[in-house]
């Protein structure tokens, strides 16, 4: 069985911070292992997909650049009856973040996020209906904060015009500034739906971004159980089963609460661990 390793164009901003290169050691484990896999760039137009029997979708960090072109391969790959992990459709389902608006239906909590559909403009009522005096507000299609703006009621004046410029482009979120981000943002990580690990993610000081690349700390704590079983009943609503889902969220007063779902293409922090690349080799073979 041939599998394709999907990655990006290589971009520094995407490396920045990273102590270790993760695609590299997973794809090398995983050559080690016997597979024949080889790491290819998912807009790379000299590939033959239909060499490969089953396509791993890992690292391509730039989907939210080219959304039309993502869709449009995946529905390639799709027509080719040629196996994607994760699925094509889960893909789609969690490539616009009103997927949280599902979770949220099925009861489980989320943080309050209210959408503003492209063209219209960003609303005062916000600070008001979410009870805060500090709001995120990004895009529905987005990935590593791009174009993320916090606003304040103090703030509101200056930055108007750069958030409806936004929204004239394309579909946002707001959600209200959860304080809670300052002692870390958690994310676990299941493989097939089992629980492998788990990081916290905390801001470099004065910064909401937990992103390496944006200067946040990473480390590895044991997780309390319950939190563990909190995280993975996000897993329930998920369309279907996955190779992979990183559950990112908050603890608010010691409840987990959804930031995000990634399934798409999650960094995920393996951090060169022979133990943690078994866990996902494990989960592979079950899939391939």
């Amino acid at each position: 069985m041939k599998l394709a390793f999907v990655g990006n164009k290589l971009q520094e901003k995407f490396s920045t911070g990273t102590t270790n290169d993760e695609d590299t050691d997973l794809l090398n484990f995983l050559k080690e292992k016997g597979l024949d896999i080889s790491l290819v760039i998912w807009n790379d137009s000299n590939i033959n997909w239909p060499d490969y029997d089953t396509v791993i979708i890992k690292s391509p960090w730039d989907y939210h650049e080219h959304v039309t072109e993502f869709s449009d391969w995946l529905d390639s790959l799709d027509k080719l009856q040629i196996k994607v992990l994760n699925p094509v459709d889960t893909i789609k389902w969690n490539s616009n973040k009103h997927y949280l608006k599902d979770i949220n239906s099925k009861g489980l909590p989320v943080i309050q996020t209210e959408y503003v559909s492209k063209g219209s403009e960003f609303r005062d009522e916000f600070f008001e209906m979410f009870g805060t005096d500090s709001l995120v507000v990004k895009p529905c299609v987005s990935a590593g904060a791009k174009n993320t703006i916090t606003v304040s009621k103090e703030t509101i004046s200056d930055k108007r015009t750069e958030i409806n410029t936004l929204i004239s482009e394309e579909d946002y979120m707001v959600q209200p500034f959860v304080n809670e981000i300052k002692e870390g943002e958690w994310s676990f990580l299941f493989f097939n739906g089992k629980y492998s690990h788990c990081v916290l993610k905390k801001p470099k000081q004065g910064d909401f971004r937990v992103q390496h690349y944006h200067g946040g700390s990473i480390s590895y704590p044991e997780a309390d159980p319950k939190h563990i079983a909190q995280a993975e009943e996000y897993l329930k609503v998920i369309p279907q089963q996955t190779l992979y889902a990183r559950v990112d969220g908050v603890l608010i007063d010691n409840i987990f609460q959804l930031m995000e779902l990634e399934l798409i293409e999650p960094y995920l922090f393996l951090n060169s661990d022979a133990a943690l690349f078994e866990n996902y080799y494990q989960a592979l073979l079950q899939h391939i």
